[in-house]
């Protein structure tokens, strides 16, 4: 799972506090590769990464199969309350 965040993106920081810390999602991403990108400077590295996966700016949340492929229809664009999310999980396979 590939989390897109910046510090300045309110939208990131509820996903952050309301969504990751809650406790069915903490235990469905326990066996889940987890990476942040930190695009909170903005500058060229940041903006090329957002390009490459096609993404305006944060929050977003790309998920990957085990060959590293991408699951274009689960990708998550802005906020996701908790209830919403771990079916966001339950339809990628975690």
């Amino acid at each position: 799972m590939l989390d897109f965040y910046a510090d300045w993106c309110v939208s990131c920081k509820e996903m952050e506090h309301l969504t990751f810390t809650e406790g069915s999602v903490r235990a469905k991403l326990a066996n889940a590769v987890l990476l942040k990108a930190d695009v909170t400077k903005n500058n060229v590295d940041d903006r090329e990464l957002l390009k490459r996966f096609q993404l305006f700016g944060p929050p977003g949340t790309i998920f990957f199969d085990a060959q590293g492929k991408e699951l274009t229809q689960q990708r998550v664009i802005g906020f996701q309350n908790a209830e919403r999310f771990l079916e966001t999980l339950n339809a990628v396979g975690l």
